[in-house]
């Protein structure tokens, strides 16, 4: 196999969110550290929305971001990689679709359809999640998503969903 400076940089869109230790602060942080993984370059980045929590109601609304990144990391290192992001953030798994102070979701790498133990592309949750879909429009409008259709069409479906742009006074980065 060739050295990663070989291969073709890929195109990945990440799905970010926080309801914990000041949410807007942890995902700028987390915005902030995806621009400075190796062998990768942040894009773009989406507004802050606010949404519900998915799971158990009992817990604060979330703040979500879709950022859109190149890399040459493969598709598991990159989910390493994001882990170790919400590590170094101090995210602590408690419940199931529980209370968190990151979560980083890799939503779609190019083109990449997998489905393994311990990643699945694209994201298994994406055309049900207004709040991806939303973030990710704002980047990639006219984007394909393999397996699922046209992204304008998931987000109509999704119209009733509860999902909307934080007032922002600067730059998240």
């Amino acid at each position: 196999m060739p050295a990663n400076h070989d291969l073709k940089a890929q195109r990945v869109f990440i799905g970010l969110g926080s309801n914990l230790a000041e949410p807007a602060v942890q995902v700028k942080r987390a915005i902030s550290a995806l621009a400075a993984l190796p062998q990768s370059r942040l894009l773009q980045q989406s507004r802050l929305y606010a949404s519900p929590p998915l799971g158990p109601v009992d817990q604060p609304d979330y703040v979500n971001a879709v950022v859109e990144i190149d890399t040459t990391l493969e598709p598991v290192a990159l989910l390493n990689a994001l882990q170790g992001i919400e590590q170094k953030q101090g995210r602590v798994r408690t419940r199931h679709w529980g209370e968190r102070v990151i979560d980083l979701d890799l939503l779609l790498y190019a083109d990449v359809q997998l489905a393994s133990k311990g990643l699945t592309l694209p994201h298994p949750g994406i055309a049900a999640r207004a709040f991806v879909l939303r973030p990710l429009a704002e980047l990639a409008p006219d984007l394909m998503i393999i397996g699922q259709g046209a992204l304008c069409d998931l987000l109509a479906a999704r119209a009733g969903d509860v999902c909307e742009p934080l007032n922002q006074v600067q730059e998240i980065v």
